[in-house]
């Protein structure tokens, strides 16, 4: 009889049979690889025995064999002991409903579905047949035989099918989960052993191996495994298990397993060399340790499955959630488009303010990339402008010049700086219209990224919010131009230059004053230094020197510039206008100018020497006329009082605009955006008549919400076994056994009895 425990039950059973209910769950709707279920993987070369030994686990002729390999698709075998009282029997999961009670059709159906995946001349597939044999006579155990290691393809073999194999026999024994069976015969080099190296390599430490040394009765004379047996070659620890199966010779003469078992156990207890080894040597020793470890496996390893299983669940549940149901009424359809609408517009506010449960912390996102755009982009940008990096002195004379009109002027007017400022103040205008542009384009991203997972139920529903929600953005962006544009007009339109932060014109005077007389010793020193020659030259530009002097015209000058600067400074000091400089910045020094000209013109020209003196001509003014080139000190106080007033009203400006610009943007833009949008949905998106259009679903949404519905059942019913498993009862079964060694460290042994025992009836066979 089967090894049973106190109560009666097959050692392990319940254990067992919940994995196996569990991987009948997962495969029946293909999610298999979603959970990984322990299970016991067998692994061999081909013809190293492997079919033999699972045969003589089930005690049935069942498996397909032949000359070349014969296991062509993984078989997951999962072995139910049931009371002796009812039949054997067996099941495939891709034929639900039909039972087999003839192990010939078994095989029949196994070569079946082998040809109709893999083909009828020698394929291999990875999808697995899935069988499950009611029997009194086995232990509860789940075996996947896999396809055998092979070197030589043949039939439609492709010529890489040695390494396809290996990669379908890794993906199976490098899950933690599962047990690895290393088929190997006895009679080839154990070192050399393919099942025992790909084991190795997925189970470094051995914990999980198991290895099976095969074909001990055709050993060459004067060789043995006992050293193979004992681990002394390749260590494993949970050992090694040596078992003898039928031959060919056997199998052509219909002999039974039977038969073959009592000749197993015959062969051990009276070898010289393996009768030391016999209780531990044999199939049925086999059977009870793969069922010991199995389950003890098993046990190791529920508690991490039941959390694996329980986060897939939730996650399950969420995904199916939002896949939602389908409404056909339109009160139900109207309620739905009304939630979502108002989602929508709930969690559109809610990426802006920041407030968004799915806050991103590897990246700036929502409201905090409009404050980057507004204080690092723009803001910075406008810093970084000089507003004088675009006009040159000539430009700054030009303006001065014109804008005294036909008269030489007495004070410097205020046409040009007011001319310069307006067009400086102009170029504030381009970028605070990209910074609404960008603001835009923000609030699009962050639509597109509201309720994207609920949304791709509803692809029409969501290409009509897209269309409303940018026709009101766009709508938002017009009058935010216009504000900005609005704003730049009037710091145009009225330069206040009675603004308590501006500069005025008597500090500006006073700091080009000090500033030019400072560049103008610089330069007199950079000129005495340079200044050294021959003694020859020093001399003759001393008597230049002495003769301008004598003439007056030099020493004339430079007193007169020295004065016009005193008064300049004085009248600076004194007057309270703004635009208050003396008459220096214009006037006598330019008449003066203008008859010394015309004088040396008019006794240097050669043309005026010949012509009668009578007559004068005059030449006709060019097309474009530039201001003069005369450089003075007056003219460069000119120049830098207008920069200095340029510089201090452009930055109360700019000043401005980056305060008000965000604010017109926010108002217009952003925060009418949050307030108004719920409605702009309602209004024109709650139509009944838009309804059913809105709400299709597109057919690969139907699909996956079915396959969720029927992954979220298949997990609902494993988490319910596992709850419903009696672990305090099943604890209590691994309590009063004989001492058996097993290479776990925590099991205590089986019962002598054995289904397999010689002693034992024909009917537990």
């Amino acid at each position: 009889m089967a090894a049973v425990s106190n109560d009666g039950a097959p050692l392990g059973s319940t254990v067992i049979s919940l994995v196996n209910k569990l991987q009948d769950i997962f495969s029946r709707v293909g999610s298999q690889s979603t959970i990984d279920l322990p299970q016991v993987a067998v692994v061999g070369c081909q013809s190293s025995g492997k079919s033999s030994v699972l045969e003589a686990l089930v005690g049935r002729d069942f498996l397909p064999r032949g000359n070349d390999i014969c296991t062509r698709r993984p078989l997951v075998l999962q072995l139910v002991h049931i009371p002796p009282s009812k039949p054997e029997s067996a099941e495939f999961l891709h034929l639900p409903g039909r039972t087999f009670h003839d192990f010939s059709q078994i095989r029949a159906e196994i070569q079946a579905e082998t040809d109709r995946e893999a083909g009828g001349n020698k394929g291999v597939s990875d999808k697995q047949i899935r069988l499950k044999i009611f029997s009194p006579n086995v232990l509860d155990i789940t075996l996947v035989d896999l396809p055998g290691i092979t070197k030589v393809p043949v039939g439609d073999q492709p010529s890489d099918i040695e390494s396809r194999i290996r990669t379908m026999i890794m993906s199976y024994i490098k899950v933690p989960t599962c047990l690895i069976l290393a088929v190997t015969p006895a009679n080839s080099d154990l070192a050399n052993s393919d099942a025992l190296q790909m084991a190795g390599n997925a189970d470094p430490d051995g914990h999980r191996t198991i290895g099976v040394i095969t074909k001990l009765d055709i050993m060459d004379r004067g060789t043995d495994a006992r050293n193979l047996l004992l681990g002394k070659v390749i260590p494993l620890r949970l050992g090694y298990v040596g078992v003898v199966n039928r031959s060919q010779e056997d199998i052509l003469t219909n002999r039974s397993i039977k038969d073959a078992l009592v000749a197993e156990e015959k062969f051990f207890r009276s070898h010289p060399i393996y009768s030391g080894l016999a209780d531990s040597c044999g199939v049925p020793q086999l059977a009870k340790k793969l069922n010991k470890i199995l389950a003890q496996h098993i046990k190791a390893v529920l508690p991490g499955l039941k959390a694996r299983i329980s986060a897939s669940l939730v996650n399950l549940a969420k995904e199916h959630a939002s896949y939602g149901e389908i409404t056909e009424s339109k009160a139900g359809q109207g309620a739905l488009i009304l939630n979502i609408l108002s989602k929508y517009s709930d969690a559109f506010t809610s990426i802006v303010e920041g407030k968004n449960e799915a806050m991103s912390t590897s990246e700036l996102s929502g409201g905090a990339r409009i404050n980057y755009i507004f204080q690092s982009i723009f803001v910075r940008s406008l810093e970084e402008v000089d507003p004088c990096e675009d006009l040159t002195d000539d430009d700054i004379r030009t303006a001065i010049q014109n804008a005294t009109g036909p008269r030489a002027a007495l004070f410097v007017p205020d046409v040009p700086f007011e001319v310069l400022v307006r067009r400086q103040i102009s170029r504030l205008l381009d970028p605070s219209l990209q910074c609404a542009r960008f603001i835009y384009d923000e609030l699009m991203k962050i639509s597109h990224r509201c309720m994207v997972t609920e949304l791709q139920r509803f692809p029409f529903l969501r290409k009509r919010m897209d269309e409303v929600i940018g026709n009101f953005l766009r709508e938002g962006l017009e009058p935010s131009e216009t504000m900005i544009t609005h704003i730049i007009e009037m710091e145009m339109d009225y330069i206040n230059t009675s603004h308590p932060n501006f500069i005025g014109g008597s500090k500006a005077l006073e700091a080009a004053v000090q500033q030019t007389k400072s560049s103008t010793v610089s330069k007199v020193k950079d000129a005495v230094e340079s200044d050294k020659g021959s003694a020859s030259e020093r001399s003759g530009k001393s008597r230049s020197i002495l003769a301008r002097h004598a003439n007056g015209g030099m020493a004339d000058h430079g007193v007169r510039a020295s004065s016009d600067i005193d008064k300049v400074l004085h009248s600076g000091t004194t007057s309270g206008s703004s635009w208050g400089i003396s008459s220096i910045f214009g006037g006598g020094d330019n008449r003066v100018s203008v008859k010394e000209n015309t004088n040396s013109k008019h006794h240097n020209d050669p043309v005026q020497s010949v012509l009668p003196s009578s007559t004068i001509h005059l030449r006709e003014p060019p097309t474009v006329l530039r201001p003069s080139e005369r450089s003075s000190e007056t003219l460069a106080v000119e120049i830098a009082v207008t920069k200095l007033l340029l510089r201090s009203y452009y930055e109360i400006v700019r000043k401005n605009v980056e305060d008000l610009i965000p604010k017109a943007i926010m108002h217009f833009l952003v925060n009418n955006t949050k307030r108004e949008l719920h409605n702009v949905f309602i209004a024109n998106l709650y139509r009944d008549d838009l309804f059913e259009e809105m709400l299709q679903e597109p057919n690969e949404i139907a699909v996956k919400r079915k396959r969720c519905r029927e992954l979220l059942r298949a997990y609902q019913q494993a988490f319910r076994d596992l709850d419903e498993l009696p672990l305090e009862a099943e604890t209590a079964e691994w309590g009063h056994s004989s001492p058996e060694t097993t290479g776990l460290p925590k099991i205590r042994g089986l019962p002598t009895s054995s289904m397999y025992s010689t002693s034992s009836s024909g009917d537990n066979i």
